[in-house]
C-alpha cells in the first residue's frame, strides 16, 4: 500500500498526476479545494466514481484525525492527533478576540532537548510532511465549525528542522484556492536553528517568526537548550536582524519565564538584544511539565518582570496563558496515551 499523501500535492503536482492517470487536469482544483475543506475522496460526489476509486487505491487521502480531544475551560481544545502510520501527535484550538488560533507539529517529536517541553523527552521519531501539518488545520477546523484566522508552528517539533515539509505546507495553507490563509497569518516558532531562518527570509516567506530565547546569555541558554551549542545569542540575532531586513516583519523573541533568568540583568540583556530593529519580547509562563524539573513562576511575579522590561524600553506582553486545565504543554497528551499514565 502507497504511503503517499494526497494532500502533500499542490494544483500543479495534482495536474500533473492527473494527465498521468488520464484524467482531465481541471479536477485538480476540485481536489485541492475539497480536501482544503474536509471533504473526504469518499464524499466528493462531484468527481466521478471511478476516479474516486483511483485515489483511495494509490493515495493515503486521510492521514491526520482527531483521536481525543480535551476541552479547557477557556474555551480552547487540546487534539491528540493520530496518523496514518499509528504514530501520534498534538494541536491545540485557541479562540481570541482576535480570531480563532489553531497551533500545530510538525514533527513526531523533537530532537532538540529543551529542558522546559515534554515534546522531545523520547526524541524525534520522524518529520510530518506538508500535507499532514494541512490536514491538522483542516481538521481543527471542521471539529470545531470554525473558520482559521491564524496558525501558529509551535506543537511538536522544530520547524526548521522539517524545512522543506514546513515551506510546503505554508505555500499550500497560503494557496486561495484552498485555505487561503496570508502568511501574516502564520507564525513559525524556532529555538533558533540560523542557518533555516536564513533560508527562509531568502526563500521570500513573510511569516511572522518567533524565536524561542529563553535566556539572556550563551552560559544560560546552553543549560536548557542544546541548540545553544551550536549558535550563540549573537548568530541568533544576526539571523533575526537578516529576516527582518528582507520582510519588513518585526520579530518575536519567545521568553519562557524561568527562576533563574529573572533577574535585573536579564532586562538589561533583553534591552539590547532588541535594540535597533522592530522587535517584541513575548513573556511564557510555563505549564508545568511532570517529567521536567524546571521551575516557573507566579503571575504576580511575570508582571513585575514585564514591567521592569517596559521600563527599559522594549516592547513587551505576558502571552495569555490556555488550557492549562488540559496539560496545555506540548508533549504532554501524547506521553499520557503513549505510557498509559
Amino acid at each position: 500500500m502507497s504511503h503517499e499523501v494526497l494532500q502533500d500535492y499542490d494544483i500543479a503536482e495534482l495536474k500533473t498526476m492527473l494527465a498521468d492517470m488520464d484524467e482531465p487536469s481541471y479536477r485538480a482544483v476540485q481536489i485541492f479545494s475539497k480536501l482544503a475543506a474536509g471533504v473526504g475522496v469518499s464524499d466528493m460526489t462531484d468527481l466521478p466514481k471511478t476516479l474516486r476509486s483511483k485515489l483511495i487505491e494509490r493515495f493515503v487521502t486521510e492521514p491526520v484525525r482527531i483521536d481525543d480531544c480535551l476541552e479547557s475551560k477557556d474555551g480552547s481544545k487540546k487534539f491528540l492527533f493520530a496518523l496514518h502510520d499509528g504514530n501520534i501527535v498534538e494541536g491545540v484550538f485557541m479562540p481570541h478576540n482576535y480570531g480563532n488560533t489553531a497551533c500545530l507539529s510538525t514533527q513526531v517529536g523533537c530532537r532538540m532537548g529543551c529542558a522546559f517541553c515534554a515534546s522531545g523527552i523520547d526524541g524525534k521519531i520522524r518529520d510530518l510532511t506538508a500535507g499532514e501539518i494541512l490536514a491538522e488545520a483542516v481538521q481543527a477546523a471542521v471539529y470545531t465549525g470554525k473558520r482559521l484566522d491564524n496558525v501558529v508552528l509551535m506543537g511538536s517539533g522544530e520547524p526548521l528542522d522539517n524545512y522543506d515539509n514546513t515551506a510546503k505546507f505554508i505555500r499550500l495553507i497560503n494557496s486561495r484556492e484552498g485555505v487561503g490563509l496570508g502568511q501574516r497569518n502564520i507564525s513559525l516558532s524556532t529555538c533558533g536553528l540560523c542557518d533555516g531562518i536564513y533560508r527562509l527570509a531568502d526563500d521570500g516567506f513573510t511569516v511572522t517568526l518567533s524565536v524561542s530565547l529563553h535566556a539572556t546569555t550563551d552560559e544560560n541558554r546552553r543549560k536548557i537548550m542544546p541548540v545553544a551549542n551550536k549558535y550563540s545569542i549573537a548568530d541568533i540575532v544576526r539571523a533575526a536582524k537578516y529576516y527582518f531586513e528582507k520582510t519588513g516583519r518585526r520579530i518575536i523573541y519567545e521568553y519562557a519565564l524561568i527562576k533563574d533568568n529573572m533577574s535585573y540583568f536579564d532586562v538589561k540583556r533583553l534591552a539590547e538584544i532588541t535594540s535597533g530593529y522592530s522587535s517584541h519580547v513575548n513573556l511564557i509562563m510555563l505549564n508545568k511539565v511532570r517529567e521536567k524539573d524546571v521551575t516557573g513562576c507566579t503571575a504576580a511575579e511575570a508582571e513585575r518582570f514585564r514591567d521592569r522590561i517596559e521600563k527599559a524600553g522594549v516592547s513587551v506582553t505576558v502571552r495569555r496563558s490556555m488550557g492549562a486545565d488540559i496539560e496545555g504543554a506540548c508533549g504532554q497528551l501524547r506521553r499520557r496515551r503513549l505510557y498509559n499514565d
